[in-house]
């Protein structure tokens, strides 16, 4: 890395602004704030909140709610019943006051339903994700990760202490020969079960075969595969066959089919121990909302009841990217319930997602850092709950607006 001099000018001094002896004034501290906020302007990849209403008559393809439950009466009665039963908050960490018998029987039946011995609910997939890498390895761990890999495992290889190999994505002989070659006592294998930008899935089988193979473990970030892959919905794991394995840990969110917040661990029962007695983001969180939990819990057990919701999230993504490449644009081949349409640049994406929100849908827009590989896309959600007029609609207005060079 670069060194600056005593001779350059520091970024947190802008000119004119000098403290007591050289250092920058109060007001000037955070000057270096606003010159990257224009360093990304000017690369088109500025990014705002916007507030959307309750009842809002925009066509949501942008959300995660593959299932189509975030607003299901089962699911909101489910956490009204909660905070009504359990309040507002957990109260406390899990292991202090922040575990409910709801906690209990959400681990529970959320084990049972994708095939495992046990399940741990933490208060989001971004700490279910932190707490796995962190508390399953240690400094002779090899960790081989996926290139195309989620954000929250990226941050949880960062703070692990093992060695981190980055793997070109979705690439099992690669990871087969960083395996061969690692001089570590343990070894870890990472991946999303399906990538959040494309939508395609990972190569379970020969990813376990090269694990298993090399005496590493796997672990599958599950969170667009449960419930929309697998039978009724029960995820990657079943899909590939390894649900159960001795050797195999899923973490998942109940944020995108479960409509809720949340996420989990799911694996082996002595997996599920150590986490419990060392994983920080489990032990120093508070424990996930009753309401959340409700809602997560509500949604299982309709799924659980309605196991043909899964196959309706596949067939509404299948016919969204058959549908836009017959337009001519360049959609993904989903494997699950994501589709990307790519973008000519950012700022073209950007224009592009704007230009369909005032035409009345809604869709998702990635760019660089969020994008590997430094294409900019559209990205759809496939929700299982959207009607084939909804579709239609869906596709004459992103078709109508590609900007140009979005067509093949």
């Amino acid at each position: 890395m670069a060194h600056r001099t005593a001779s350059e000018p520091s970024v947190l001094a802008p000119a004119g602004a000098p403290g007591p002896a050289g250092t920058p004034a109060p007001a000037a501290v955070f000057d270096w704030l606003d010159e990257t906020a224009e360093l990304r302007a000017r690369a088109g990849l500025t990014r705002t909140l916007r507030s959307r209403p309750a009842e809002d008559p925009v066509l949501d393809l942008a959300g995660n709610d593959y299932l189509g439950l975030t607003r299901h009466p089962a699911v909101t009665r489910a956490a009204a019943d909660a905070a009504l039963r359990w309040g507002g908050g957990s109260t406390g960490s899990r292991l202090v006051t922040g575990t409910t018998a709801l906690h209990t029987e959400l681990e529970d039946e959320l084990a049972e339903f994708c095939g495992v011995e046990a399940a741990l609910v933490f208060s989001s997939g971004y700490t279910a994700n932190l707490a796995a890498l962190t508390a399953l390895t240690d400094p002779d761990t090899l960790i081989v990760s996926d290139a195309y890999n989620h954000a929250s495992l990226i941050d949880g290889c960062r703070l692990a202490r093992g060695d981190v190999h980055r793997a070109p994505h979705s690439d099992p002989d690669a990871v087969r020969a960083a395996l061969a070659a690692r001089t570590h006592r343990r070894a870890l294998v990472v991946t999303d079960s399906v990538f959040s930008v494309d939508g395609n899935a990972a190569r379970l089988p020969e990813l376990s075969a090269a694990a298993r193979s090399a005496g590493a473990a796997l672990l599958v970030d599950d969170a667009h595969g449960l419930g929309v892959l697998g039978p009724g919905g029960s995820g990657a794991l079943a899909a590939a066959g390894l649900a159960g394995e001795p050797d195999t840990v899923a973490t998942v969110t109940l944020s995108k089919s479960l409509g809720s917040q949340g996420g989990a661990v799911l694996g082996p029962r002595r997996v599920i121990r150590h986490l419990t007695e060392t994983a920080r983001t489990f032990i120093f969180d508070t424990g996930l909302a009753p309401a959340a939990a409700g809602a997560a819990l509500g949604a299982l057990r309709l799924l659980r009841a309605e196991p043909q919701r899964a196959d309706r999230a596949r067939e509404v993504a299948r016919t969204l990217a058959g549908r836009l490449t017959a337009a001519g644009l360049h959609a993904s081949t989903p494997d699950a319930a994501v589709v990307s349409v790519r973008a000519p640049g950012p700022e073209a994406a950007v224009a592009w997602a704007a230009d369909c929100r005032r035409a009345g849908l809604a869709v998702g827009c990635f760019r660089p850092p969020s994008v590997p590989d430094g294409i900019s896309r559209l990205r759809l959600t496939a929700r299982g709950d959207l009607t084939d007029g909804q579709i239609a609609d869906a596709v004459r207005i992103i078709a109508s607006l590609a900007p140009v060079g979005a067509t093949r």
